[in-house]
């Protein structure tokens, strides 16, 4: 989710801007609907605004004939697929959806609107909701909602633009989210964790896979990395899978109100029973899978299982081992898993743990704070695997972070990164933490300088005074980062060898590597800062005693004292 940044504060993704405001006034007209249901009415209808609105500007160029558009048909559907711009038949168009908004048979007509833009537009074909004219939908409200949601793009060309509905459609899927609660984790990530993700991984260029992607999330904020860093959205390839079918339509729907072209598979379909994608070997894998999943199916001898084959009870490390399966050889994957991920010894997790380290695959490990999820409440951590930890630019050149094989890392092999992040985050309401923009560039930036990118602090700059001392090389290979080097930092950040963690019995929880923080010496000697605080405690003890009196006096005159 974008932010909005002021002088005097930071907001987070949860402030009030236009995004949310539309929300508010979406949210009212819901009524008594469910949110699971709502979700598909109200993001249907932005998806089927937001195109109308592209096609209204490309007809608009039609009609007008200058330049290259000069004698072209603005009725040709022809016209506006060469421009990679939907064709939207009359019914369809928002112009007269939304005049139709009071009509009693407003549903039917929307679902005839849909039905239509599938027809002539087959990468849309089982995409959109078309169930607007059922009887429980109030058809009064969504005419409201209709009239509601052509409030947005009106106005200039910027307004128009994908960037703006983009914004409102992640808007409400965070939402969304959080009024479904636990279930709202089936389909969203929030976006502070995918944006980390996104920024540790830096998918510049190459192919990029998520083989549970929900609602699109990482593909969109990947799209949004290689714009924010100069390249377009053609330097990288999307992959993704989804098993539940309507979340699997949202992710189209997401994608597509981007201009964003992805390879979902032909169905929804779940990844373990039936890999839609078996041949793709990926530069870069970022996921959020089902947490502790106990209800997959697995198959023995899966070639996926070159580690240790995953429990039954849990899916952990299926997912784990799927991942690697799937990267290039010299790709590089993020994901989410719960916590029990790192330090789990039960059904041979630990041996699995144990196999994948000793393979050298682990790059970095990061220790989350809890009540980052609408979803659940248990705290997360985030795992990087890197297949080649040499350093050596990558072997295709122009493809992964490397972008035509000159940018190198410096040699890692031996070495595991453990950053803990539990302290940070802000709380944005009772319940949901956030990290915030600053704590994003701390993880990120702190993870570059280490890994030895030769700019490390470019786009992620390091907090003030850190990072200032040379990582030392290990057996006379090179350290990293052109004159600033990483250090760590007690209590939040340690480089570890594969020789320590073996000593920790091969457990990659962050806390039992980087130590206590440090507490700075305030300078008094120990013997006064004692008789200090014993006389303290002793003043405390006596207003302790001299309250209880009071206490049991005021209760004796009520009638209740002994």
């Amino acid at each position: 989710m974008p932010r909005t940044k002021t002088k005097t504060a930071e907001t987070s993704a949860a402030s009030l801007g236009f995004e949310a405001k539309l929300w508010l006034a979406a949210d009212k007209l819901r009524n008594n609907m469910d949110a699971a249901e709502y979700k598909h009415v109200v993001l249907g209808l932005i998806f089927l605004k937001y195109i109308s609105d592209a096609f209204e500007e490309m007809r608009q160029k039609l009609i007008e004939g200058k330049g290259e558009y000069k004698g072209a048909n603005p009725e040709d559907p022809d016209e506006y697929r060469a421009e990679n711009v939907f064709w939207v038949p009359p019914a369809a168009r928002w112009s007269y959806l939304q005049g139709s908004a009071k009509q009693p048979a407003i549903g039917k007509i929307v679902d005839d609107a849909m039905t239509a833009i599938e027809r002539d537009n087959p990468r849309l074909k089982g995409v959109l909701p078309k169930d607007y004219a059922r009887p429980a939908l109030d058809k009064h409200r969504l005419g409201e909602l209709i009239d509601l949601i052509g409030t947005i793009g009106l106005g200039d060309r910027e307004n128009r633009s994908k960037d703006i509905l983009g914004r409102v459609y992640e808007y409400f899927l965070t939402q969304f989210a959080s009024a479904e609660g636990k279930n709202g984790g089936q389909f969203y990530t929030p976006s502070c964790i995918v944006r980390t993700l996104v920024g540790m991984l830096a998918p510049y260029k190459g192919r990029v896979y998520d083989p549970c992607c929900g609602s699109g999330g990482m593909f969109v904020q990947s799209e949004k990395f290689v714009v924010a860093h100069g390249g377009r959205i053609g330097d990288i390839s999307v992959y993704g899978q989804e098993s539940n079918s309507t979340t699997r339509r949202l992710a189209l729907m997401n994608l597509a109100i981007r201009g964003f072209e992805a390879d979902l598979g032909s169905e929804h379909a779940d990844t373990f029973r039936r890999d839609l994608h078996p041949d793709l070997r990926a530069d870069y894998v970022l996921a959020n899978p089902p947490f502790n999943d106990s209800d997959w199916f697995r198959k023995d001898d899966d070639p996926r299982w070159r580690y240790g084959v995953p429990p039954k009870g849990n899916a952990n490390f299926a997912w784990v081992q799927h991942f690697i399966h799937h990267l290039a050889p010299d790709g590089k994957a993020g994901f989410v898993l719960a916590n029990g991920s790192m330090s789990s010894n039960q059904s041979g997790e630990g041996e699995i743990r144990k196999a994948i380290v000793e393979a050298d695959l682990v790059d970095c490990m990061v220790a989350l704070p809890g009540q980052l999820f609408y979803s659940t409440q248990i705290p997360v951590c985030l795992w990087f695997i890197c297949r080649d930890k040499s350093g050596r630019p990558p072997s295709t050149p122009g493809r992964g972070a490397g972008g035509e094989g000159k940018l190198t890392h410096r040699d890692r092999r031996g070495e595991t990164l453990f950053i803990d992040a539990r302290k940070m985050g802000q709380l944005i309401d009772r319940v949901h933490r956030e990290l915030t923009e600053a704590d994003i560039d701390k993880i990120v930036g702190t993870y570059h300088l280490w890994r030895g990118d030769p700019h490390p602090a470019k786009g992620h700059p390091l907090p003030a005074g850190e990072g200032k001392t040379a990582l030392p090389s290990t057996s006379g290979r090179g350290g990293g980062g052109e004159g600033v080097g990483y250090a760590d930092i007690p209590g939040f950040c340690k480089s570890a060898t594969a020789k320590e963690i073996a000593g920790h019995g091969y457990v990659l929880t962050p806390g039992r590597y980087v130590g206590a923080e440090e507490v700075e010496d305030d300078g008094e000697p120990f013997a006064e800062k004692m008789t200090r605080l014993a006389a303290e405690l002793n003043q405390q003890f006596a207003e302790s005693a001299r309250l209880e009196k009071a206490i049991k006096a005021n209760l004796k005159g009520l009638g209740y004292g002994a």
